[in-house]
């Protein structure tokens, strides 16, 4: 049977999603500012709304990530809701959570999206997100040469942190024995598991000087 043009969706936003495909670049005409959408086969997937939990973590992650970024003048880092665009053959433009460009890479940052890969993406993992983070993400991110994969469930108050190996695979990387984890794409940040669970979530200001970034 064959298939014609898909129906409007109305989500609970109220944006109405297309009724067809779209290409990348009218699916970014299409896209607010402050919408929350996926592309990915030319097809519009809505996000979820976040909870306050995972809208906090996100927002802690961003901050200490591009203080710390700023600092040492490694690149930027940007939150949710902000396109990555995949290279070819994969189809499909993402919202990570949080993303970390690195200096060398900065050219890839256009004025609405990522035109290829993060160096590392953050992905903050939800009940109705935990399949799709870890099976189309997980394979799509690996395939489009994220470096750094950060998958973070504070439900189960479990972090993966996945690292690009030489033949272009993830490979799990463990943190250290007193519970700190160390990245490689955002060189020398290091993250402390037990922050990440904490309610309420610690202040930034005291993780930045932790980190050695303001004296006293």
């Amino acid at each position: 049977m064959g298939h014609g043009p898909r129906a409007p969706v109305v989500p609970s936003g109220g944006r109405v999603t297309p009724g067809s495909k779209l290409t990348y670049e009218e699916f970014l005409a299409w896209c607010g500012e402050d919408t929350w959408a996926e592309w990915v086969n030319g097809e519009v997937l809505m996000v979820s709304p976040a909870s306050d939990r995972h809208q906090a973590l996100r927002a802690f992650l961003e901050s200490v990530m591009g203080i710390y970024s700023q600092e040492r003048g490694f690149g930027r880092v940007l939150g949710a809701p902000f396109q990555m665009r995949l290279p070819e053959p994969i189809h499909s433009g993402r919202e990570p959570d949080v993303l970390f460009i690195a200096s060398a890479h900065l050219s890839r940052l256009k004025e609405a999206y990522l035109e290829g890969p993060a160096d590392l993406v953050v992905e903050i993992i939800s009940p109705e997100s935990r399949l799709r983070d870890r099976g189309e993400k997980f394979a799509e991110y690996q395939m489009g040469g994220v470096g750094e994969y950060w998958l973070l469930d504070p439900e189960r108050r479990d972090a993966d942190f996945y690292r690009l190996d030489e033949r272009g695979r993830y490979r799990l990387s463990e943190p250290d024995r007193g519970g700190w984890y160390e990245s490689v794409t955002l060189p020398g940040f290091r993250l402390k598991l037990e922050w990440l669970w904490q309610i309420p979530l610690p202040r930034v200001l005291d993780v930045v000087r932790e980190l050695g970034l303001l004296g006293g």
